[in-house]
This record gives C-alpha cells, sequence and structure tokens, in this order.
C-alpha cells in the first residue's frame, strides 16, 4: 500500500472518531486524532468530546498504553485539524507534540480560527517535525463546515429548508397544511438539534405559530429567532437598511455558527437573492398536491443536486453550489 493510502485510510478513522463530538464539541470544532507505530499499529485514538475539556490529540496520548509509550519516537500522529498553538480552555496542541517527539504529523486540513491557522504547523515544522497537510482535505473541511464558515466568512452557515407540494406550493390555498411524514418530521427536528439557531419571518411566526424545536428528537433546542420590524432581533437593527448582513453581524457576535431558514417563502426568497447569504438547501417534497396557495422559493442557477433521499411518498433533496 502507497503512503498517500495509508495516510487516507487513517485520516477516515479521524473523521470517524471526530463525529463523535457532534453535539458537545460546540462551539469548538469536530476533531479526531489517530497515533500509529511505525509498524502500521494503531497506539492510540482520541476525539474532542466537550467543549473545555481535552483536545482530540491530548486525548489520543492519554489512550497510549505505558508499554507502547516508547514507541512515540517512531510514530505519525493523524489529525483532521490542524493542531492548536495557543492558550485557550487547554494547552496548545502543537507544543504537546513536540513534547511526545513523534517523528510525522498528517493534518486534514489548516484551521482558519486566526489564532492558528497555520501556526501550529509552523511551531511544528520549527521543530523539526515532518508534516503532511491536505490529506482528504475536503472531506475534513466538510465535517467542519460550520466552524469553517463561521471563521472565513464572519457569518453563521446558512442552510435554507423548506417542504413543499409536489406542484410547488407550500401551503394549502394559503392555509397551514402538514406536508411531512413522522419520519421525516423527526429528521427535521434531529437536524434542529446540530444547529445553533432557527430562524422564521414575521408572517410565518404569526400564521403557523411553530414551536421551532426538537421535541421529535433528544437534544438540545436551537435559538429561535423571528425577522420582526416590530420586535427587532436586537436593538440595533435598523430595517432601513438590508436586514440580512446586520443578522449575520449580530450572529456572529452572539457566537452562532450555524443557522436553519425555514420560512416563510419572502424570508427564504430574501436569503436567496445574495450568493454569499447561503450554503446549502433542504427541500422536501411531498406527494401532495394543491390548487393553489403560497408558491415555494426558486431554486437559483448555480445549483448542484447532492443528495435525494426517499421517505416513503414524500422525497428530500439537498443542493449545494456549483463550484465554478
Amino acid at each position: 500500500m502507497e503512503q498517500r493510502e495509508i495516510d487516507e485510510k487513517f485520516m477516515r478513522r479521524c473523521i470517524q472518531l471526530a463525529l463523535n463530538g457532534r453535539q458537545n464539541a460546540k462551539p469548538n470544532p469536530m476533531v479526531g486524532a489517530v497515533i500509529v507505530s511505525r509498524d502500521g499499529r494503531v497506539i492510540g485514538e482520541g476525539y474532542h468530546v466537550r467543549c473545555g475539556e481535552g483536545h482530540a490529540e491530548v486525548n489520543a496520548f492519554a489512550s497510549v498504553k505505558p508499554d507502547d509509550e516508547a514507541l512515540l519516537r517512531e510514530s505519525t500522529i493523524y489529525v483532521s485539524l490542524e493542531p492548536c498553538s495557543h492558550y485557550g480552555r487547554t494547552p496548545p496542541c502543537a507544543d504537546l507534540i513536540v513534547r511526545k517527539g513523534v517523528r510525522r504529523v498528517v493534518v486534514g486540513c489548516v484551521d482558519p480560527f486566526a489564532k492558528v491557522h497555520g501556526r501550529g504547523i509552523k511551531r511544528l515544522t520549527d521543530a523539526g517535525i515532518d508534516v503532511t497537510v491536505g490529506v482528504l482535505e475536503r472531506e475534513c473541511k466538510e465535517l467542519n463546515k460550520r466552524f469553517i464558515t463561521f471563521n472565513e466568512r464572519q457569518r453563521p452557515y446558512v442552510l435554507l429548508k423548506w417542504c413543499m407540494t409536489a406542484n410547488g406550493y407550500l401551503d394549502d390555498n394559503f392555509s397551514p397544511t402538514m406536508l411531512s411524514t413522522p419520519v421525516t418530521q423527526m429528521l427535521s427536528h434531529k437536524l434542529r438539534a446540530e444547529y445553533d439557531a432557527i430562524l422564521v419571518g414575521r408572517v410565518t411566526a404569526e400564521r403557523d405559530r411553530p414551536r421551532l424545536d426538537v421535541r421529535h428528537w433528544s437534544g438540545p433546542n436551537p435559538r429561535r429567532i423571528v425577522i420582526d420590524r416590530n420586535r427587532p432581533f436586537c436593538p440595533s437593527a435598523d430595517f432601513s437598511r438590508p436586514v440580512i448582513p446586520q443578522l449575520f453581524a449580530w450572529l456572529h457576535d452572539e457566537g452562532v455558527q450555524s443557522l436553519i431558514v425555514e420560512g416563510g417563502a419572502e424570508t427564504l426568497s430574501g436569503f436567496l437573492q445574495n450568493n454569499d447569504w447561503w450554503d446549502e438547501i433542504r427541500v422536501e417534497v411531498a406527494a401532495k398536491t394543491v390548487t393553489g396557495g403560497t408558491r415555494a422559493p426558486r431554486l437559483p442557477d448555480n445549483v448542484v443536486q447532492t443528495r435525494r433521499d426517499i421517505y416513503g411518498d414524500n422525497v428530500i433533496i439537498y443542493y449545494a453550489k456549483r463550484q465554478e
């Protein structure tokens, strides 16, 4: 097996481990680490379990058995995200790796967080450690797309989401109608548990009175936000100016890394006006048809379908921006 294939094999394991921190690592990124001896044996594994506690590298080193400590100087540590180089709630992981004396570090992707962003890698190379960067980079970035978007774009990762009839309406002649099935409703609530905040417009809030919680799943309720000029989302909101950039600035200041926009049609269309105001679209299509009502938003021209899941009579389709 070539070195590239070996590196990808263990980086996939890092990603697998990292996903265990989906709920509790926030607002920190999900990170996995694997320590491999020179003869290809895994001697340590770890992931970032909970914000404020040990990072993936710390937990991986802690899992190494005493009899295997001597192997570290000839070992490789694989990490899905660049090791941190600053003091936060925990000491720098880059310094720990240097102290442990491993010979090689393989990094999935660079950390976009300003206090790290290449500094962890530099700390390792300055110590004479062989560093490889960019193994399964796309997959590692996808793992922490919300964290990365928040740090690179200074706004939350935005998912636009709606459910419509087979003939393209959001309701039944302007009256609320249940289009989701029990299964797809459960999946919707699972999604909510993975996001920091959820947003609807004033009309949807007043007409549908959505609870916007996770009652059909286990996890934290997302922060509830309503776009309403009579009840501004923050004291400084000025509705005589474009609202979405103000919303993004406020959410960034509040540390909100991910946002679901669930409606209504006008609010969703507002986000779709600017290609930089959204990241992903999720559309559930029910088998039901109606004679009229509120038209579903029109998909932008620059989208590509990334996934299509069938649940009974309903279909959930995911879209992303077409890469130039």
